[in-house]
């Protein structure tokens, strides 16, 4: 919701944000946090040496969400070229996590998945209204 209001009154937008784009933006947070927390969770478990990729992957794709997610969010001037590159990007990095995450029985590393595949979808949904 904060999203959606602070896109929307920015004084040098050029009209409304889509929704495709604001969802997107929400996504990319969201999972953001949820690869943090899960790399976090990750470093925690016994077996944590055994978990090097997905940690690996889980920082990559927070990094990656952290990145799409700001980027998306400014208003003033745009480089359209970039955020489809950024939010192909993410999808991509998004996929890799979530299909890493997948792969592990930890109730942390299914929750990463399901944040993950949300917002390759919200990338790519974003990426569909915007050609």
């Amino acid at each position: 919701m904060h999203v959606q209001l602070m896109v929307n009154t920015h004084p040098s937008a050029h009209g409304p944000a889509d929704d495709a784009l604001i969802h997107c933006i929400e996504e990319c947070y969201a999972c953001a946090q949820a690869c943090v927390a899960c790399a976090d969770a990750c470093l925690g478990e016994d077996e944590g040496r055994a978990l090097l990729q997905c940690i690996r992957l889980n920082l990559d794709c927070a990094d990656i969400c952290a990145a799409t997610g700001r980027i998306a969010t400014r208003r003033t001037g745009g480089d359209q070229g970039t955020l489809r590159k950024l939010l192909a990007a993410c999808a991509d990095a998004c996929r890799a996590c979530e299909g890493e995450c997948a792969r592990h029985a930890h109730q942390h590393c299914q929750i990463c998945a399901a944040a993950c595949t949300d917002c390759a979808e919200a990338c790519e949904a974003a990426l569909t209204w915007r050609q």
